[in-house]
């Protein structure tokens, strides 16, 4: 007896110790910044802490929406859509989910601090019907409202009031509060120990409702912010899985015993802006007026900018060079459109733009990049400038970690004249885009147009896109508005990234081409 009951307790050592064994340690080159799920509308702050706070409707692996903390809706008016809470859900904390925290969240998303504000820009009124059913109202008939809320984390009120987070911290001006540095959701992990800038640990839920499918007792995400490193940690198992690899090393890792790299096109789109607003550019040798307000001018920086070459060169073949703001995979997008968009690269005729515009030996301008958010986003500002230059365009390069770089590209005075960005439409619609982006800035359209590009027609398709349930008709519509948008040089489209991870091979994961990480989806073999 007693040698069974030790073989038993053996037998439960290593069980245990196996399933102790599920950590998961990955990487990444820049941080969160916030645990805050409404500090910023940016798709890895987003994505990271989805695994913390979930949403109504979310995504599945076929990127479709399905129920999370909402089991059903429909729509009793063209303007109305109403949601049928999942009950018996409880946060991590013990504190029972109600209609009451869906409204607060919905108050506390569109409340001064908040970046994802334009969420909810259709919506005239979110109301309480009972503790188990929410209505949102809208101005109008909005299709796609279903898609919009798929980001948008429900937050406890209890929680926030009781550690005084009802707003969200201003990210733009380095705000801080309660929820910058803790989190407390109904998701599938919790917030274990936060150290900003170096290391995060989540730890499962054990109060989830719902069944999981991942076998991780631990995850560690570490900030790796140099290449080279971060390649080298995963080689030496360090790390089990690198969220950023760079391209020049995709190949090296792809024939390394234990190591499985995983990749596909992406939805987001890399680009530049201008400043199209301010009477005279922030960073220019240029005074007393505002080169970017020319349409010759934006053309001709265009022109001088290379896309396949980069995509060639620094990119190493994996992006897919664009002339629209939008690219396949997202609802609007048309090849023929794109095509037509696209504009193939001439120095001199870009030179003589210029000099009709009354810059015949150039001019100098500063241009705000990140180095740690886009793949290669530094390599690509440096060719850009060096492509400029060819043209007579004297530009200098700041380059700046994500935090300072968002901070101060949308800030609420848009500090910069010529800077690099990337969005990925969390509806998969060009509307998302065209809203967001293009939109004339008004508080909550165009709240993501640092370049201030205005047109009121472009609003007025953008207005009919959003309330049109006609598919040929919205088509129109989109192709109208990325074409007016493409013909006066709003943006600069670069092209459309390919999301490059990689990982050790006894992990199993879901790469997903909006280029979420759901942790609810990775296992670790032993």
């Amino acid at each position: 007896m007693k040698t069974r009951m030790t073989l038993a307790a053996a037998l439960l050592a290593c069980s245990t110790l196996a399933a102790q064994a599920n950590t998961f340690r990955w990487a990444n080159d820049g941080d969160v910044n916030s645990m805050d799920p409404y500090a910023r509308n940016e798709t890895f702050l987003l994505s990271f802490n989805a695994n913390i706070y979930e949403p109504l409707v979310r995504r599945n692996r076929q990127l479709q929406v399905e129920p999370a903390l909402a089991v059903r809706w429909e729509q009793p008016s063209p303007t109305v859509w109403r949601f049928h809470l999942r009950e018996g859900v409880r946060f991590s904390d013990g504190t029972p989910f109600t209609a009451d925290d869906v409204i607060f969240s919905y108050e506390r998303a569109r409340a001064q601090g908040s970046n994802i504000s334009s969420v909810f820009a259709s919506v005239k009124e979110a109301r309480a019907v009972s503790p188990t059913i929410v209505e949102f109202e809208t101005t109008q008939p909005n299709p796609i409202l279903i898609e919009e809320i798929t980001t948008w984390g429900i937050m406890s009120r209890a929680w926030a009031e009781r550690n005084n987070a009802t707003r969200s911290a201003d990210l733009t001006t380095r705000q801080e509060n309660f929820a910058t540095r803790n989190a407390m959701g109904t998701g599938p992990f919790v917030l274990a120990s936060r150290e900003p800038d170096r290391r995060t640990v989540l730890t499962p839920n054990p109060t989830w409702w719902d069944r999981p499918e991942h076998n991780l007792t631990r995850v560690e995400f570490n900030v790796i912010a140099n290449d080279a490193t971060r390649v080298a940690a995963l080689i030496s198992n360090e790390v089990d899985m690198v969220y950023t690899v760079p391209p020049q090393d995709t190949d090296r890792l792809s024939r390394t015993a234990g190591i499985r790299v995983h990749q596909q096109a992406e939805l987001r789109t890399i680009y530049l802006g201008m400043d199209q607003s301010r009477d005279e550019l922030l960073k220019s040798d240029v005074r007393g007026r505002n080169p970017f307000r020319d349409v010759r001018v934006r053309r001709a920086f265009q022109l001088a900018i290379d896309n396949e070459a980069i995509v060639r060169t620094v990119m190493r073949g994996q992006a897919r060079a664009t002339g629209l703001m939008v690219g396949p995979g997202v609802n609007g997008h048309t090849d023929a459109l794109d095509a037509a968009a696209r504009v193939r690269p001439n120095v001199e005729q870009a030179r003589r733009l210029l000099a009709e515009a009354g810059y015949p030996n150039g001019f100098s301008v500063g241009m705000d990049c990140p180095n740690d958010r886009y793949v290669n986003d530094e390599a690509i500002c440096t060719a850009v400038v060096a492509m400029l230059a060819r043209a007579g365009i004297r530009v200098q390069l700041n380059a700046q970690t994500r935090a300072r770089y968002f901070a101060e590209i949308l800030a609420p005075r848009y500090t910069t004249s010529f800077f690099m960005l990337g969005w990925t439409p969390a509806t998969y619609d060009a509307h998302n885009a065209l809203y967001n982006l293009m939109g004339t800035r008004d508080g909550t359209r165009g709240v993501f147009n640092s370049g201030g590009y205005s047109n009121p027609r472009f609003d007025t398709l953008t207005n009919q896109i959003a309330v049109e349930t006609d598919r040929t008709r919205r088509q129109a519509l989109m192709d109208e508005a990325m074409r007016l948008h493409a013909e006066e040089v709003g943006h600069i489209p670069l092209h459309q990234q390919v999301v490059i991870w990689a990982a050790r091979q006894n992990v199993t994961l879901q790469q997903l081409a909006d280029n979420w990480f759901p942790l609810r989806l990775v296992r670790v073999g032993q």
